[in-house]
């Protein structure tokens, strides 16, 4: 950096150099071509190691144009969606605002190019994947017909869906002027690159939820962890003071996507290499080479973190060491990326291609051969990744809030502690011991897990205040960006939560979406895809969460009810969820009857009587937390009430009674006020009665 855009580290108030806020001042945006450069070098050097570009033997494949179309396509599309986010969520989150916001407004304006790559790219990939797969060259002047007819596949629609939602991403960059909209900008682009991983395996073979989730965490990680690096490189000369303090954000946010890459990438590699020797083939040797440049950047990016960053914070000027490190990890993440679009175009060891087996090919997993029966309930186990990971990632950080909280001196309720764990251990237990392994393979199973979903973990988490955990551990940010806890305060206190989070709303979306998810094809949609899989059980617990929560909840959030009137509104939500249960008991139609009987399940017997089953349990075991809810209203009722006792009390004691003492006196005012009326009138009675006998009159006295 130069000389003038040093500060002083003693300075309490350091203002930004003139170069912070000139929208003027050269960005170093060669940087991109640089990464898109390394990553297709990459790509072309690892496809001519897995033979992703020799000719299909007895098959058209569209020639060469579409053999390197495709994966060419896809290395450019990798780089600028990862650019795009990266720069979106740094102009959001991470990147201060001193005197204006031009510095935001470059970033989004970067954005806007990069995204528009990233939508053209998209739209080259189905292009150029199309005539690979139909064998007519994009040339060929009958190609035109055979693209008109890609969005009947799935593949093809995936990757269509995905570049309109990046095409919302880069109207938010073009649009947006708070860092809100520059955030969700960066969330719509993440929803882009996660509709791209359902296009990474095969819907009917073995694992495929393990396969897309691992899949998806890998593209998310990897684009925030480039993207964000690539954005903090191209905007650093207009950082100037600031630049400390955005690496160390970065950096902590890159030590998340560098554990969710890590991770990721062992649970797909282990889909796909089964032995050691499996490492010698093509796809091991591409395998390998990745693990080497992931475990260089590791070290990379633990040297910036001890090192780099302490000398940033001294000496302004070293900005060209972080520059440079940064560039060399830049190189090497856009090299794993080009590594691994060719490793997307090679063969795997362990072939990907789907089931004949029915039941692995509906579910994803063999047939356990059997019922459940009694212990088999907390025996049977199958570790649906992304719910685990989730759940561990929970429980963690509460406690390490609670860790913080005691280590300043601060007491945290255990009780709360204990609930919060409870309730993700039930949902652990829901979506991979029994219920989650069953819930897709029987109805009376599935209902099961349905009921803890909404009911069961939702309910002990609410009583965990998590909320107010965040709330007091997290540090607030004073400089307009969006740190975790202002995201998490913001989310709870905005206009759409309050919606959500009001007791009708939230007591229909509970007990109604139960009549249009069941009803509908919802239900045969989340039983046969992994995504409707996913969103079901996403929904039905944040539905129960938020039921909950609006009722006996303990977080801030929405203004509550009083309790008789959310006491009034669980007994209706009670009634109509019990009619469910009695609906689906006496109901002639097979709900999802096409699935189930594909499955064709010897041990299973009678449809019509599982279903049957199922309904009973969700009109009598579905019940049982429901009168909870209601017993913990009531408490809450009580409690309120207990409480503005005290709080009366506590009062009374402070001004030694005022409220009362003036009541009282209020009283004596008006019996004051009454005797004297009573006197008044009592006189104007004796005086009529005296003139009445002065005068000798025979009138009555009341007269």
């Amino acid at each position: 950096m130069a000389t003038s855009e040093r500060v002083r580290t003693s300075s309490t108030t350091p203002q930004p150099p003139a170069s912070a806020s000139s929208p003027h001042r050269s960005l170093r945006t060669p940087i991109l071509l640089v990464a898109g450069g390394v990553a297709l070098a990459a790509m072309a050097l690892a496809g001519a190691v897995g033979g992703i570009f020799a000719p299909l033997v007895g098959f058209d494949d569209g020639g060469a144009l579409a053999r390197w179309g495709v994966p060419v396509s896809r290395v450019i599309l990798d780089v600028s969606a990862s650019a795009t986010i990266g720069l979106l969520l740094l102009a959001g989150t991470i990147v201060p605002e001193r005197v204006s916001t031009d510095r935001r407004r470059a970033a989004c304006r970067i954005a806007v190019v990069t995204g528009s790559v990233w939508v053209v790219a998209s739209l080259a990939v189905i292009v150029f994947a199309m005539s690979n797969i139909s064998g007519v060259s994009v040339t060929d002047p009958t190609f035109g017909g055979q693209l008109a007819s890609a969005l009947d596949f799935d593949y093809f629609r995936a990757v269509f869906i995905s570049a309109l939602v990046a095409v919302g991403a880069t109207l938010c960059a073009l649009a947006s002027r708070t860092t809100t909209g520059m955030t969700w900008g960066a969330v719509l682009g993440l929803v882009a690159l996660l509709v791209l991983s359902l296009t990474g395996h095969s819907g009917g073979a073995a694992a495929h939820d393990t396969a897309v989730n691992s899949l998806a965490v890998h593209l998310a990680a990897s684009a925030v962890w480039l993207g964000g690096l690539i954005a903090v490189v191209v905007l650093r000369p207009v950082l100037g003071v600031d630049l400390p303090v955005v690496v160390e954000r970065y950096s902590a946010l890159a030590i998340w996507a560098y554990g969710g890459v890590v991770v990721s990438g062992v649970l797909n590699a282990s889909l796909r290499i089964a032995r050691p020797a499996d490492l010698l083939t093509p796809y091991g040797m591409l395998l390998c080479a990745k693990v080497v440049t992931f475990f260089v950047l590791g070290v990379a990016g633990w040297r910036m973190r001890d090192h780099l960053i302490g000398r940033l914070e001294a000496d302004h000027g070293d900005s060209r060491a972080f520059a440079t490190l940064a560039g060399c990890e830049i190189a090497l993440m856009a090299l794993a990326q080009g590594v691994a679009v060719a490793m997307s175009r090679t063969a795997p060891p362990i072939s990907q291609e789907a089931s004949p087996d029915v039941v692995t090919s509906l579910t994803g997993y063999p047939d356990p051969g059997g019922p459940l029966e009694g212990l088999d309930w907390f025996t049977v186990w199958r570790p649906d990744w992304i719910f685990l990971a989730a759940s561990i990632l929970a429980v963690g950080l509460y406690l390490a809030g609670v860790l913080r909280l005691h280590r300043r001196g601060d007491s945290w309720p255990v009780h709360r502690t204990i609930l919060w764990t409870l309730g993700w251990l039930a949902f652990v237990w829901t979506t991979s011991g029994a219920p989650g392994v069953y819930g897709r393979l029987t109805f009376s199973a599935h209902m099961v897990m349905h009921m803890m979903l909404t009911m069961g973990g939702p309910v002990i988490m609410a009583f965990g205040a998590p909320l107010t955990l965040a709330s007091r551990t997290l540090r607030p940010r004073k400089d307009k960006t969006l740190g975790p806890r202002e995201i998490l305060l913001a989310t709870a206190h905005s206009r759409w939560m309050n919606f959500w989070a009001n007791p009708v709303v939230a007591g229909f979306n509970f007990a109604g979406s139960l009549y249009i998810f069941y009803f509908t094809h919802l239900f045969d949609l989340a039983l046969r895809t992994h995504t409707g899989h996913v969103i079901m059980i996403v929904h039905f617990m944040l539905a129960g969460y938020v039921f909950a929560w609006s009722l006996v909840g303990v977080d801030p959030g929405p203004r509550r009810w009083p309790p008789s009137l959310r006491l009034v509104l669980l007994f209706a939500t009670m009634s109509f969820h019990a009619f469910f249960g009695v609906v689906i008991t006496s109901m002639s139609t097979l709900l999802g009857g096409d699935y189930f009987r594909q499955l064709n399940l010897p041990w299973v017997g009678d449809l019509m009587a599982d279903q049957e089953k199922g309904g009973l349990i969700t009109w009598g075991i579905g019940e049982f937390p429901m009168l909870v809810l209601a017993l913990l209203t009531l408490a809450t009722w009580m409690k309120s009430e207990e409480h503005e006792a005290k709080r009366h009390d506590r009062q009374a004691a402070r001004d030694h009674d005022a409220a009362l003492e003036a009541y009282n006196a209020s009283l004596r005012q008006r019996g004051e006020a009454l005797r004297r009326a009573e006197e008044a009138e009592e006189a104007r009675y004796r005086a009529r009665h005296e003139h009445a006998h002065r005068h000798g009159g025979s009138h009555h006295p009341d007269e």
